[in-house]
């Protein structure tokens, strides 16, 4: 912690005006995305992925993986999530350690993000103890307490490896009795037994929250818990086979976009090569795809190394907080979901 006193006005001001979450259910998107499939460029790019994610929630063999990087959930994405895990729209989840931990479970213990209404000098916001995503807020303080948080879930667990999807149950499972928001992604996933995966979980405030559990415990002379990546991988994979036909809904890039993707050749590599590639793929990035970095690789590319059908697949070139909302508003209201088979992948590893 800062060792200077952090002025109180000074920082309340600026952290005066909450994020507020948007609500699919609130409004109708369906005659704007009509309409936006008969015009060209991004807005015909959104028309067909809406399409596309439609068709994986008609299909009564696909079952949707939603892969999360990126900071939408802090920008107002939120509830968005939450409300596809609670109407059975997603099947399993992959996402970075920072949208699960930082910004879901951070609320789910009562804290809010903000919006930066002005962006003093960044040594400014440091000697406050605010960090500052964009045009986002978060009170570091908490943030920090959402760090020993996860240390003392830890702390009550049996001192074994766990994937990251079994130590977010764990989290969920915490949440079920000591949660103070009921729309949280991380509880509604336990509830409805929808697996989530980080890949990269000690990349996020897990992180601190673990290293801290394992020193202490080595002070103590103590067993502690470690996180096994490897398992996500077969974990996952497992997933992948069983669950046959495939579609990925992504947002955003990095490690859980190829995570997810590598499923398909870790199943092939493990003798299983009746597996399908992913058959549907939809992914919304801002990313350039000259710079040879997997985020901004296209779908198309992915085919190259047997991961992703070429035959329904759509790029989105835009910043997700400003076209997810009406790609996820449209699937709500026409409800395909009302007719899926609930998967609860979650049951696989019990």
């Amino acid at each position: 912690m800062n060792d200077l006193p952090v002025n109180d006005t000074r920082k309340s001001e600026l952290l005066s005006t909450t994020v507020e979450h948007i609500d699919i259910k609130s409004f109708d998107a369906r005659p704007i995305v009509d309409a936006m499939k008969k015009m060209s460029f991004t807005s015909r790019d959104l028309g067909r992925a809406t399409d596309i994610y439609n068709q994986m929630l008609a299909d009564q063999d696909c079952s949707v993986i939603l892969v999360i990087a990126g900071s939408t959930s802090a920008g107002g994405c939120m509830d968005l999530y939450a409300d596809l895990v609670k109407h059975n729209m997603v099947d399993a989840i992959v996402a970075t350690g920072a949208t699960i931990v930082d910004m879901d479970f951070f609320e789910a213990l009562g804290h809010k993000h903000y919006q930066a209404l002005e962006i003093p000098d960044d040594d400014t916001l440091r000697s406050l103890y605010i960090d500052r995503i964009y045009d986002t807020y978060i009170d570091e303080e908490k943030l920090q307490e959402t760090d020993h948080t996860i240390g003392a879930i830890a702390d009550s667990l049996d001192p074994r490896p766990y994937s990251s999807r079994a130590f977010i149950r764990e989290m969920g499972k915490w949440l079920m009795t000591n949660g103070k928001k009921e729309n949280s992604l991380v509880k509604l996933a336990y509830e409805h037994d929808v697996p989530i995966f980080c890949p990269a979980f000690t990349d996020s405030s897990a992180g601190f929250g673990l290293v801290k559990h394992q020193v202490d415990r080595m002070k103590e002379g103590k067993a502690y818990l470690t996180m096994d990546s490897i398992a996500d991988f077969r974990e996952l994979t497992d997933l992948k086979i069983k669950a046959g036909t495939t579609g990925l809904l992504m947002i955003g890039g990095g490690v859980p976009k190829n995570f997810t993707q590598d499923t398909v050749v870790c199943a092939e590599i493990l003798g299983h090569e009746d597996v399908e590639v992913h058959k549907y793929a939809v992914q919304i990035t801002v990313a350039d795809v000259r710079d040879g970095a997997c985020s901004s690789s296209t779908l198309q590319e992915a085919a190259s190394w047997g991961k992703v059908s070429t035959a329904l697949e759509q790029m989105v070139f835009a910043e997700a907080t400003s076209v997810l909302p009406l790609l996820a508003s449209d699937a709500y209201h026409r409800g395909h979901w009302k007719n899926r088979a609930k998967r609860a992948f979650g049951k696989m590893f019990d």
